[in-house]
């Protein structure tokens, strides 16, 4: 007979972030021997600050800044893998962002899709943490990603995710592989099933929480 988890709230800390316990049916990814299995995809350090994922994945529509991945690594109370670009920007400024967020002690980097692999292979010669670069089609050559350097791969392929998680898992039975799950419990377990270790999972904006606490108030 399983054993219940002891558990303890304060009374001050019981308002956090909860991602959906079916992300604990995913096998994990263990990262310098922290396994994960959940990521909270968010820049907000208030949500960093206040939730019960295994890890924070920090990326965000805008150029990289030192100044925004120092505030996250300082607030984050878990594991973080950092966006440092890959898009709009690239080349050695990619490397240099890396590099930096790995002294920050960053637990990884995320580049985004439209990285060259020339880019990925000159990460993989300077950094000494893994590179998780995002792939948002089935057309991707993930041969040609993992032979740069690519460490994990991050799907983000909206409604066709589990497709293309399921696609590539058929491919290559044992890369890492990191998706995001969905807003239900039946995408996130379809994902999982379909080959994806770890879920990113996007909690409600601060905006939405403190709505519906002043609606309580009220």
């Amino acid at each position: 007979m399983p054993m219940s988890v002891p558990e303890f709230k304060s009374l001050l800390r019981q308002r956090i972030i909860e991602v959906p316990t079916c992300i604990a049916h995913a096998s994990g990814i263990r990262i310098f021997g922290r396994l994960i299995r959940s990521l909270l995809f968010t820049t907000d350090i208030a949500i960093i600050r206040n939730n019960n994922a295994d890890a924070v994945i920090a990326v965000y529509p805008f150029t990289p800044q030192p100044a925004i991945t120092h505030a996250i690594m300082i607030a984050a109370e878990s594991p973080v893998l950092c966006g440092v670009g890959g898009g709009t920007t690239s080349g050695s400024r990619v490397v240099n962002l890396a590099l930096d967020a790995e002294f920050q002690g960053a637990f990884g980097v995320v580049v985004n899709s439209p990285i060259s692999n020339d880019v990925v292979a000159q990460l993989k010669e300077r950094i000494d943490i893994p590179i998780v670069v995002t792939v948002v089609s089935d057309k991707t050559d993930i041969d040609a990603r993992l032979k740069a350097g690519a460490d994990i791969i991050n799907i983000s392929g909206a409604s066709k995710t589990a497709e293309i998680v399921a696609a590539i898992r058929k491919q290559y039975p044992y890369i890492p592989i990191i998706a995001t799950g969905g807003p239900t419990d039946e995408s996130i377990e379809a994902t999982i099933a379909a080959g994806a270790n770890a879920i990113t999972y996007t909690p409600p904006t601060s905006a939405k929480l403190f709505s519906e606490l002043m609606t309580k108030y009220r």
